[in-house]
């Protein structure tokens, strides 16, 4: 009786330890909490926040949410939902893996979007260059673990250039170049969503060999020079859907290493021997226009570009937009109606092809209108054969 006495103010006592341990713990967090003007007791923005900054450093949550995470990564050998563990430490976006509800309707809007951008750009005297990057699981499948893409994904890029091709649009192939050049290097990287410097740099001279090939520009070319940094370790975004850190980071993947690359004129500013003028009211030959594959300096995409096109190239892309938001901006934007380019390079990744995107800040009607493009197009063929029978 004594015993089991004991032993259960030993426990109370124990469990009342760890407990008030803990607790001190975590009120050393407080310690970094900072007060904006905005945060009053009034408005309740001072008690929202406090009680959002206590949750993130409560040591409690931040143990689990490590140990479940080392669980199904050792386990199961998964990741937080956004990730899919390959082979050999790779990892993947599972945007490249799971199937889109209403995929085929998506995808007909979608390409009725295109066709709209493309009439655009053509009225006002622009050529479309469709960039359409293939998934990261389709250049390294080798790399894919027990989980494969969903059948949407199995085709989806060879059916985007056929519906591409189907369309008139301009759409140079990515994927034999990424292919062969793996030979060479990494394309992609191991444990991020984005190509790698040298897979932005293969796609550059791609789409720059289909330029020169249908002569889309015209004027004197221009010379730049590309120069390699060091190299350094890149923890890929994929690994933040493997909460590991602190207490299981030996378990994450070992980062990669990215040799950030950078481009500028091979003639520098003021020898130009009074070209300055010259130069400064003409419109810049190609626009950019896409997703984090192109803002991301990380990658050097625009860089590759100029030095494979011999041209200068205004960036319109934007990260985390996706490649259609950016497009519709820009097509609104004064840069594209007071001086719009001969070429517009639009870089856009295979699997936002069956995506919904979220419109709403666009004007319906003007939507509507560029979705309705081909059916115009239809009508007024069908006029002209009844006019002209």
């Amino acid at each position: 009786m004594t015993m089991t006495r004991t032993l259960r103010i030993t426990y109370s006592l124990t469990f009342l330890g760890l407990l008030t341990g803990l607790g001190v713990w975590s009120l050393s967090g407080a310690s970094s909490f900072q007060r904006t003007e905005q945060m009053t007791v009034l408005n309740g923005k001072l008690a929202k926040a406090a009680e959002t900054h206590y949750d993130e450093q409560f040591p409690i949550k931040r143990i689990s949410t490590n140990l479940w995470a080392a669980l199904d990564f050792k386990l199961f050998n998964e990741g937080r939902p956004g990730v899919v563990l390959g082979r050999e430490q790779w990892l993947f976006s599972d945007e490249e893996f799971k199937p889109t509800a209403g995929a085929e309707q998506l995808t007909e809007e979608n390409l009725a979007l295109i066709r709209g951008v493309r009439d655009t750009l053509q009225r006002q005297g622009s050529q479309l260059v469709l960039a359409i990057i293939p998934a990261k699981a389709r250049i390294y499948s080798e790399y894919l673990g027990q989980e494969a893409p969903a059948s949407l994904h199995d085709d989806l890029f060879n059916q985007f250039h056929a519906q591409a091709r189907q369309a008139n649009v301009f759409a140079p192939d990515l994927q034999a170049p990424m292919t062969e050049a793996k030979a060479r290097g990494q394309v992609f990287l191991r444990t991020d969503t984005h190509w790698t410097p040298m897979g932005a740099e293969v796609a550059a001279q791609a789409v720059a060999e289909a330029v020169a090939r249908q002569k889309l520009l015209s004027g004197e070319p221009q010379a730049y020079i590309t120069e390699a940094g060091s190299s350094a370790p890149y923890k890929g975004d994929l690994t933040n859907f493997l909460p590991l850190d602190p207490l299981f980071s030996d378990l994450l993947p070992a980062p990669d290493t990215l040799q950030q690359r950078t481009t500028r004129p091979a003639q520098a500013e003021g020898d130009g021997d009074g070209d300055d003028a010259l130069f400064a009211d003409s419109q810049i030959p190609v626009a950019l226009v896409g997703t984090s594959y192109s803002a991301n300096p990380h990658w050097n995409f625009l860089g590759a570009l100029q030095q494979a096109l011999h041209s200068d190239v205004a960036n319109y892309a934007e990260d985390g937009h996706g490649p259609l938001l950016p497009m519709l901006k820009y097509l609104q934007s004064d840069a594209f109606k007071n001086a719009a380019p001969q070429v517009v390079v639009w870089e856009f990744p295979e699997r936002y092809l069956p995506m919904k995107n979220d419109l709403s800040g666009f004007d319906p009607q003007w939507i509507a209108q560029l979705k309705n493009t081909r059916k115009s197009e239809e009508n007024l063929a069908l006029s002209s054969n009844r006019a002209n029978p």
